[in-house]
């Protein structure tokens, strides 16, 4: 599957969420490193719902870039 995340700098490093699957979220220093953290937590997420038998949300949210006029 493949899922949209939103990866957004705060004031010392960077942190992730994913839309479709609420409550999964993970921190790093830099956008690499957040990136192979979110990986890793969407997998941890997923392997506790399939545990809990719960059903695994489908990726619906779009990623789009608009340009607008500054």
């Amino acid at each position: 599957m493949r899922y949209a995340v939103v990866v957004e700098k705060t004031e010392h490093n960077y942190s992730a969420y994913v839309p479709d699957l609420p409550g999964c979220v993970a921190t790093g220093k830099t956008v690499e490193e957040v990136e192979n953290e979110i990986r890793t937590a969407i997998q941890f997420h997923i392997e506790g719902l399939r545990e809990d038998g719960l059903a695994i949300p489908q990726p619906v949210s779009i990623v789009e870039y608009l340009e607008v006029a500054a």
